[in-house]
């Protein structure tokens, strides 16, 4: 039974992939929630009607901001990352020392949305929370340094929990690892992107699942340790097709052509293109079979909430207006699919 609380949370990135799906996981057990926000009246209407977020006009950089819209809160969901995988190293530090600052002050929670960026591309795909961390990348680097950083804070009144997981995918995100992986022609897939090798298997993280796990967790909080971590596994897909073939069943198109991923457009304008220099620093995950064992997680909770890969799939194509036409509404859209859960 879902446990109802009057405890106050601000998402930092609330209108974002996973600060969107944590909103609506923690506001039907009873959260009051706060979203901090450049344009306060811009991001209620992305939320939608039927999600009810104090608004705070503020910037995830400026500790000020941060501090004025964390006054009196029980938690801070650490949401936000760098857009469009820029600038890691200039924006990713300052906004979770911000956070942290206003999270010792008030004695509060930090939840940080992990990734596998920590680990070796040896790891395997089975990681549990206290492996070795060996980052490949600068990008790993500095999520090990953000970690290190979460646990120090402990020490000065705060609390933290990093819910690892793999590539996000889902309704109300628009941003997530199915839309890179999917070509349309109108509002009809045309075809699939294989990102690596056949027999190389991927994590997937399906965002209303993940949300709804960290408000079960959170629903045990007397018996989180002030620094905690969990491994959340999702969809492990054994093969670099298996995604695809989701996408034909749920579409109905058996012959749907998979295509190979163009690294070599990426690679080519990389040097005039960022996002594209960073997607290709991490090329290594889509070469290696990186994946993260859940057996604490379920210990912990019983079971991972896990939707049916095909309803996923398919719930996450007709937010992006592949399947449905009426895509209104789109966190209400994630507030069904967790209902539905």
């Amino acid at each position: 039974m879902t446990q109802v609380t009057e405890k106050t949370a601000l998402i930092i990135g609330a209108t974002g992939s996973f600060g969107a799906h944590a909103a609506i996981a923690l506001l039907k057990r009873g959260w009051r929630i706060r979203g901090l926000t450049r344009d306060p009246a811009a991001a209620a209407i992305k939320a939608g009607a039927s999600t009810p977020i104090e608004w705070f006009k503020g910037d995830a950089m400026s500790p000020g901001d941060v501090a004025r819209a964390s006054r009196g809160v029980d938690l801070i969901v650490h949401a936000a990352n760098p857009p469009g995988y820029r600038n890691w190293k200039g924006l990713a530090w300052p906004m979770l020392e911000a956070t942290i600052a206003a999270a010792v002050s008030e004695g509060a929670r930090i939840v940080l949305p992990g990734n596998v960026y920590n680990f070796a591309p040896d790891a395997g795909p089975a990681i549990v929370e206290n492996a070795p961390q060996s980052p490949a990348t600068r990008k790993g680097a500095i999520r090990v340094e953000m970690e290190d950083r979460l646990r120090e804070a402990t020490r000065r009144g705060a609390k933290a929990l990093i819910l690892r997981a793999g590539d996000f995918f889902g309704p109300a995100a628009p941003n997530s690892a199915l839309a890179w992986l999917v070509r349309r022609r109108g509002a009809r897939v045309s075809s699939v992107l294989a990102s690596g090798p056949r027999d190389v298997g991927h994590a997937f993280a399906y965002l209303p699942d993940l949300a709804e796990t960290l408000g079960r967790i959170l629903e045990r909080e007397r018996e989180l340790a002030d620094y905690e971590v969990f491994h959340f596994a999702g969809h492990w897909l054994e093969s670099g097709d298996a995604l695809a073939a989701s996408i034909r069943r749920v579409t109905g198109q058996p012959k749907m052509p998979l295509r190979p991923f163009p690294w070599v457009l990426v690679a080519a304008l990389s040097p005039f293109v960022e996002t594209f220099r960073e997607l290709l620093e991490m090329r290594y995950l889509s070469r290696r079979p990186i994946g993260l064992s859940n057996r604490k997680l379920v210990a912990f909770l019983g079971a991972e909430p896990n939707t049916p890969l095909d309803r996923a799939v398919a719930a996450t194509l007709c937010d992006m207006g592949c399947l449905c036409e009426d895509r209104s509404g789109r966190v209400e859209m994630a507030a069904g699919a967790l209902a539905a859960a």
